[in-house]
């Protein structure tokens, strides 16, 4: 595939007079898995909120399908949209975050029904039984009557990622998914991922997990101080490193 699904042109993002993001540039085709590495403070998470406009830019533009993300075009000129034309374009574009985001007063299957049914108005019967087949995929039909205060953290990352997958996105931004969680309970959230990733699904990851990164990734991108310091395969990146900043960062992570 030679489309473009997501594109990003110079980004920059400044909080007050700190820059955070200095003139991000990239690009991630269908079905591609980029993983973002980095120090932390090297812009990664920041970037990733913007692809879904959580943060809005201060320049350069972002378009995932071709539309610009947060902006519309009228008139010959550049607007931001408002809130609700916002919500309706995040419909593509699912996010799974550190700390999994659960409501407490819902039950796993009822988290992954609450955006279908709130936002897309699917009939409930409709978004039940698509909520099951969800928890089959992540392997916890088991709990789908228990509470987030029920379950490990583990299972509350794949809860998380299985309501995500409910609005059918065609985009999932991941933000360190397995660094709230204890070690063992790791490998159960990147085999998700992983079979995620088989199947077809584009994901931008922001992650420490070299191994997954490694194994999983089309394309890694190693950031630091706000700009791209080196992207490639990840033969060429993790295995072959170019920039000193790149071989210290490893080198200090694995």
């Amino acid at each position: 595939m030679t489309e473009t699904l997501v594109r990003a042109s110079n980004v920059r993002k400044s909080y007050g007079h700190v820059e955070v993001l200095k003139g991000v540039s990239l690009t991630v085709k269908p079905g591609e898995v980029m993983c973002l590495l980095g120090p932390s403070g090297s812009g990664k998470s920041t970037f990733l909120r913007c692809i879904n406009h959580l943060e809005r830019i201060n320049g350069g533009r972002i378009e995932v399908g071709g539309d610009l993300v947060g902006y519309a075009r009228r008139h010959g000129k550049i607007f931001e949209m408002n809130p609700r034309e916002v919500s309706r374009q995040r419909r593509g574009i699912g996010m799974v975050f550190q700390r999994f985001n659960l409501f407490p007063h819902m039950t796993a299957l009822e988290n992954i029904m609450a955006a279908p049914v709130g936002v897309k108005k699917v009939e409930r019967s409709a978004a039940k039984a698509r909520a099951y087949e969800l928890l089959e995929r992540v392997g916890l039909s088991h709990v789908a009557g228990h509470y987030p205060a029920q379950l490990s953290g583990g299972q509350q990352q794949r809860v998380a990622i299985a309501r995500a997958l409910a609005m059918d996105p065609e985009l999932l931004l991941f933000d360190e998914p397995t660094s709230a969680l204890d070690p063992e309970l790791v490998g159960d959230v990147l085999d998700v991922m992983r079979q995620l990733a088989a199947d077809g699904m584009t994901m931008i990851v922001v992650t420490h997990e070299i191994g997954f990164a490694r194994s999983v990734a089309d394309t890694v991108v190693f950031m630091d101080g706000g700009v791209v310091v080196e992207a490639g395969s990840p033969a060429e990146v993790l295995d072959n490193p170019q920039n000193p900043r790149t071989v210290a960062f490893l080198n200090s992570v694995m």
